[in-house]
């Protein structure tokens, strides 16, 4: 449970010195960054150590399986818009309702929570298959990259009003509306390219794993 606060701890401080400087777009960038370190760590780590990253992340061994199960067959909520919408949806609304509530200090750590255990996928995909550097970089799907930076900027933008109220930070409120419009729209292309591509992607990752 400690891991992903852990996580947090360090990347929070920067994003709200950022935004007590008035500077949106630098908060986001430090966090957009924060995601990347997380996701890249999170795939070494289990690629490395698949068996000891079961346990260490949370959710890390019932999403790996749930995916392998997709990655095999094709069958599961990835190709299934019925079950991941609803999913998706909710993980988005309880984020956002979470960062706003709490100034991002709940929020940042669910979001640790979900780059850890797709991290974990990818990695342990990787250690499973005959390219593992191609199915390190394609195990990342797009649609998923896209709902990460929605995600972030999401997380950073809903954070500030409480703490402008707290701490006096400054909010340029219409650059944070067309943000949100702007994460929203990606949220909703995450959406029509997970629909649209996973059925493929899920036969082009079986031939880079080798199955």
């Amino acid at each position: 449970m400690l891991v992903p606060v852990l996580n947090t701890a360090a990347s929070y401080p920067l994003m709200v010195l950022a935004l007590r400087r008035g500077d949106l777009g630098l908060a986001i960038a430090r966090m957009l960054l924060w995601a990347l370190t997380m996701g890249v760590c999170a795939t070494l780590l289990s690629y490395a150590k698949p068996s000891a990253t079961d346990t260490l992340f949370l959710r890390g061994a019932p999403y790996r399986a749930e995916m392998f199960e997709w990655v095999a067959t094709g069958r599961g909520a990835e190709s299934t818009p019925s079950q991941f919408i609803p999913q998706q949806l909710g993980q988005a609304a309880v984020f956002s309702g979470v960062a706003l509530a709490t100034a991002g200090i709940l929020a940042m750590p669910m979001g640790a929570v979900l780059m850890n255990y797709m991290g974990h996928y990818v990695g342990t995909l990787a250690a499973q298959s005959r390219s593992p550097v191609l199915a390190m970089v394609l195990g990342w799907h797009p649609w998923s990259v896209i709902r990460i930076i929605s995600f972030v900027i999401l997380g950073v933008v809903l954070s500030a009003p409480l703490l402008s109220r707290l701490t006096e930070i400054p909010i340029d409120r219409r650059l944070s509306r067309r943000l949100i419009v702007a994460a929203s729209i990606g949220l909703v292309a995450d959406i029509v390219l997970k629909t649209l591509l996973a059925p493929a992607w899920h036969r082009l990752l079986l031939r880079v794993a080798g199955w």
